[in-house]
């Protein structure tokens, strides 16, 4: 059987795998895991049953368009041919952008997009559409970290090392990330601090990942949802009142520093566990912890590793700067064996944002307002720089103002699922009903699709050459292995075919995308300039920075000095408010929301996947014993969730692997069974990341689930 070398189309570590084309039109693919660096030979259950989305009972062969009758009223999706559908889209957004100026179209991209296809939407919307409204799903998922590493290390790489050098410190510190359940080949990497006992893991719940702290393997700091920043400030607090600071490296490699001193002063450990609920002498023991496996005091090494449970909260992007001043204090980034990095979800959430889906960002992530930025990039795709659009607005704000006065009245969706996956969900469906135009593209009828005008059958990862970049900042190569069905097609080619209606040309061949894409991001902060296909066929995968000065790649940042003006690291004081949607006296349960392991994002994917599905059919309200006693639940009953924006009814499991003050639901289902019917659209100032991760709610046992599904 043919076989090609490809990655997995879900997270960002993209484990590697063989898929071995078959003759058998049911499963025409059969996936085997490859051994690369990230996975080490091993996938989850997701990655192992990916083939089968392929052949989804429903998936999506034939352009379908909503037709309008004579009243006004919309009718069914129904099936029309690529050109019937390409010209209903050109037609109506001239037709928009006509009456309204070219701003009344905005764009929507997704972190699972290629890079070829991330640099085409974000050129595609500036150019053929000229507008200046284009983000994409990342903002929810890497905002935070990418605007806290940005301001303080001059640059956004996710991790600035490869992942297998965590293999090799004693301690690794994991705040707000379960990647036991989210990318569990990545576990294997923390074993080396498992077993020196140096794992610390803060979160509400004892999740898969802060067990793997019990019987000596390291700390487990379930602290009250909201208050990680208040954590990290705590044991930087200690690291300085202690004398456990690496002075030389603050003195020598970072400016800032006094007014960090200053900043934590007033969050001494008695004073945090009022907030954070982690005991004083613990937060003190977990510091010293730290301390002793760093370089400094002749440790092997440590990391700092941020993710979601502390990034997507209005005060998310603080709480990355917290996170890396402790790394900072105690000598961490840059160094050998050593470093901070958030753990990138998206499967090329990163790539995604590098090269033009996000609403101030040119390719190279290249600032959008800078005039040398415009020039260049203008140059490269042979345009006027004056005439490229200026900023747009993050992609909460965009999507609230969909339909309204100012706002964007078409909007087209590409390898998303917002009518599920955005905060506050209930607000965004309606707002998605107000526009005059909606059209969306991917390869099963998402939520999103059911509610457009236009729909497009497009390709997936088997079917498709292109590069991801991974979480940390490797490029790897998607292959073709099958041939998609007759009716799909790639966005490239969806894209090229309504740039040709507008009077421009965009490249359909990957290889040419890539080739134009290297060349864009020359000079940028993500240069892929010397990154081709033939040296990824070659060699299997590049870090970027990779260019004439770097024309290896680079596996380790910040070994001399950091990207800023000066060479040092910008460092910036924070404190701490809590969460915009804090517990009250109506509603005083904290909810927190994530992931399963068994599941995908907004499962538009994983829930088309029978052995999936079965293992987790839908959302489980997770409940400490003592709640549920005070609420009169038991074990499987139906409880309803309510907050100051929706609510809905899960099935309670009682567990003491939660706090009892806090309740966690899972995201991964939609209409009723929607956690973001509850959760908060608030954002971060700075990076414009809703707040997610914790809420406040109230419950209440109905009856049991089956009577109430009946």
């Amino acid at each position: 059987m043919p076989a090609t070398s490809t990655h997995c189309p879900y997270c960002a570590l993209q484990c590697a795998q063989t898929l071995h084309a078959t003759p058998d039109a049911v499963a025409p693919v059969r996936v085997e895991a490859r051994d690369f660096p990230t996975n080490r030979g091993g996938m989850c259950q997701k990655g192992w049953s990916s083939a089968e989305v392929l052949t989804a009972s429903d998936r999506l062969t034939t352009p379908l368009v909503r037709r309008t009758g004579p009243g006004g009223e919309k009718g069914p999706l129904e099936p029309a041919t690529w050109d019937e559908a390409l010209d209903v889209i050109y037609t109506r957004l001239t037709g928009i952008q006509d009456l309204h100026g070219r701003d009344a179209v905005a764009v929507f991209g997704g972190g699972g997009l290629t890079n070829e296809k991330a640099y085409t939407l974000g050129k595609f919307a500036r150019v053929v559409l000229g507008t200046p409204y284009i983000d994409y799903n990342g903002r929810f998922c890497m905002s935070s970290a990418a605007a806290g590493a940005n301001r303080t290390l001059g640059i956004d790489r996710g991790l600035a090392f490869p992942l297998a050098d965590l293999g090799g410190a004693d301690a690794v510190l994991v705040v707000g990330s379960n990647p036991a359940a989210t990318m569990p080949p990545l576990v294997q990497h923390l074993a080396g601090a498992r077993e020196r006992g140096g794992l610390v893991v803060i979160d509400p719940r004892a999740s898969a990942t802060a067990r793997l702290t019990d019987g000596g393997g390291g700390i487990h700091l379930a602290a009250v949802p909201g208050s990680d920043l208040v954590v990290l400030l705590a044991l930087t607090h200690v690291l300085i009142d202690e004398a456990l600071v690496d002075a030389n490296y603050v003195d020598t490699r970072t400016t800032g520093w006094d007014a960090v001193r200053a900043s934590v002063a007033r969050w001494w450990p008695e004073r945090a566990e009022a907030v954070c609920g982690i005991p004083a002498d613990t937060l003190r023991a977990t510091a010293r912890l730290l301390a002793a496996a760093a370089p400094v005091h002749g440790g092997r090494g440590a990391y700092v590793l941020t993710g979601r449970g502390l990034e997507q909260s209005t005060q998310g992007t603080d709480g990355v700067s917290a996170a890396i001043n402790l790394a900072v204090a105690l000598g961490l980034p840059g160094r050998p064996g050593s470093g901070y990095g958030p753990l990138t979800g998206q499967g090329n959430g990163q790539g995604g944002r590098e090269h033009g889906l996000k609403s101030d960002q040119l390719p190279g992530y290249r600032v959008i307002s800078d005039p040398a930025a415009r020039a260049h990039v203008a140059a490269v795709w042979g345009v006027d720089p004056a005439s490229l659009p200026g900023p747009g607005i993050p992609a909460v704000e965009l999507l609230s103002r969909l339909g309204t006065p100012g706002g964007a009245k078409a909007l087209l969706v590409h390898g998303a699922n917002p009518a599920v996956s955005a905060p506050n969900v209930s607000a965004v469906r309606a707002a998605l009903g107000r526009l005059d135009l909606l059209v969306v593209s991917d390869f099963v009828p998402s939520e999103t699709a059911q509610l457009a005008d236009v729909v497009l059958p497009v390709t997936q990862w088997a079917e498709e050459e292109g590069t991801m970049t991974t979480l940390e900042g490797r490029v790897v190569r998607r292959r073709k292995a099958i041939d998609p069905p007759a009716g799909a097609r790639s966005e490239l080619w969806v894209w090229a075919e309504l740039a040709e209606r507008f009077g421009h040309h965009l490249a359909v061949d990957a290889r040419e995308v890539f080739d134009e894409l290297a060349r864009a991001s020359a000079g940028g902060r993500a240069d892929y300039s010397a990154i081709t296909y033939d040296r990824l066929d070659a060699g299997e995968s590049l870090f970027w920075p990779c260019s004439a000065a770097a024309p290896d790649g680079t596996p380790r940042m910040f070994l001399d000095t950091f990207a800023t003006d000066d060479g040092r690291a910008h460092l910036v004081a924070v404190n701490h408010h809590g969460p915009a949607d804090d517990v009250t006296a109506g509603t005083p349960v904290h909810l927190v929301t994530g992931r399963v392991l068994h599941h995908y994002q907004s499962g538009a994917q994983t829930r088309r996947v029978a052995e999936l599905v079965e293992a987790a059919p839908g959302p489980v309200l997770e409940i400490h014993p003592v709640l549920a006693d005070t609420h009169g639940v038991s074990e499987g009953d139906a409880v309803r969730v309510t907050s100051a924006r929706g609510e809905m009814v899960a099935t309670a499991s009682v567990t003491d692997a939660i706090r009892p003050d806090t309740v966690f639901l899972p995201f991964h289902w939609a209409g009723d069974l929607s956690a973001n019917l509850l959760t908060n659209d608030a954002t971060d100032p700075v990076s414009g990341m809703p707040e997610f991760k914790v809420c406040a709610v109230r419950l209440e046992r109905v009856r049991h689930l089956q009577e109430v599904l009946a």
